[in-house]
């Protein structure tokens, strides 16, 4: 059970929220590569040895998280066939919401397994809890970190139950107005969790880009000063790579062995390559964000001896004038630079010039 000393009251923003949180190690922000999560989800297909090769592959790939669900189906929904729980449309037409987590279900004895497993790939590995007593069997695991999933944003008691454990916590806003989002944040806040992210998101399964609106997340992270990603489920990496340049700091992506595999989610989840791309892909936008800096970069030096400059294009004698026919703006770039040119011109030369000799100021009379 949790323990209530990590409960905090009457506490403000500014007094414990961390500019970065801290999962396993690894600190995250916008000035940190991006921090990406393999989402696992139902992906399983009922193969705990699936689940295995998952984690296996979201380390080769690059991730540097596994993240699974932790639930029953009856910590969700009821069994129940009425029309208000059954689901018309999408990937899941026609099923009951029990249904369709009865299918996804993971056995909640595969975890201690699956925790293990990560230990010894060396990947961190936490869960969406998505009730209390889910929150306890992830403590016993001694999970580092928690999400809680779009549709449980609005549980303001679940996210209450997990700020007590003290341990970083991660958000999706997927349907949340910024009215439930700070409600949210405020219940993660004054329940004692110090280290709190949250996710742009759009909860399609897939979600089309065009819904993603990525220019909220520089919105949320004014709005909320707190580190900001994208659970993405768009079914390529461009959403989630644009998103980098905005400042995610977090990507959650769901993955799969394999797209065609009949499973729940494993239409809009990345294949292997896919993860590898977006993991490579991620890191190289964040590097290439760098800071503001105007000065001449490593890679351009040898470049620079071939930018403009002036040069005598004909012959001149001593004390010869300089006129526009003698002079031109050419690569490569030894001689003075082109903004001298009107000052050049009209000068008397202090010595014979050659063809094809860069200007310099020993060259005129001033």
């Amino acid at each position: 059970m949790i323990n209530p000393s990590f409960i905090w009251k009457n506490t403000y923003l500014s007094d414990y929220m961390s500019v970065f949180i801290n999962i396993n190690g690894r600190k995250i922000s916008s000035d940190y590569p991006p921090y990406i999560i393999a989402e696992m989800s139902a992906n399983h297909n009922g193969s705990l040895e699936k689940a295995f090769s998952i984690i296996d592959m979201a380390k080769i790939s690059g991730a540097d998280a596994v993240k699974l669900q932790t639930y029953h189906p009856d910590t969700i929904t009821m069994n129940m066939n009425t029309p208000e729980f059954m689901i018309n449309g999408g990937l899941w037409d026609g099923q009951s919401l029990y249904e369709l987590y009865e299918g996804a279900f993971m056995p909640w004895d595969w975890h201690k397994p699956l925790f293990d497993h990560a230990k010894k790939r060396d990947i961190t590995i936490f869960s969406s809890p998505f009730d209390n007593t889910a929150v306890d069997l992830l403590e016993d695991l001694n999970a580092p970190a928690y999400k809680i999933a779009s549709f449980e944003a609005i549980d303001l008691p679940l996210i209450k139950y997990v700020a007590q454990t003290g341990k970083p916590m991660i958000i999706s806003t997927g349907m949340a107005d910024a009215e439930e989002i700070q409600e949210a944040v405020e219940a993660a806040q004054e329940s004692g969790c110090k280290e709190l992210a949250i996710l742009h998101c759009v909860s399609g399964y897939p979600a089309p880009s065009e819904d993603y609106n990525l220019r909220t997340l520089t919105d949320m992270q004014n709005k909320f000063g707190l580190v900001t990603g994208l659970s993405d489920h768009t079914i390529d990496n461009i959403t989630a790579i644009t998103s980098v340049g905005l400042g995610a700091a977090i990507i959650e992506k769901h993955v799969t062995l394999d797209r065609n595999g009949g499973g729940p989610d494993d239409s809009f989840s990345l294949e292997p390559e896919e993860l590898r791309q977006l993991c490579s892909g991620a890191k190289i936008a964040w590097n290439a964000l760098g800071r503001v800096d105007y000065s001449k970069k490593t890679s351009e030096q040898e470049n620079s001896k071939f930018r403009r400059s002036l040069y005598f294009v004909k012959d001149l004698a001593m004390g010869e004038i300089v006129s526009e026919e003698h002079v031109k703006s050419i690569r490569p770039g030894y001689g003075l630079a082109p903004k001298y040119y009107h000052d050049i011109i009209g000068q008397k030369t202090t010595q014979t010039i050659s063809l094809g000799t860069a200007v310099s100021w020993d060259h005129i009379i001033k």
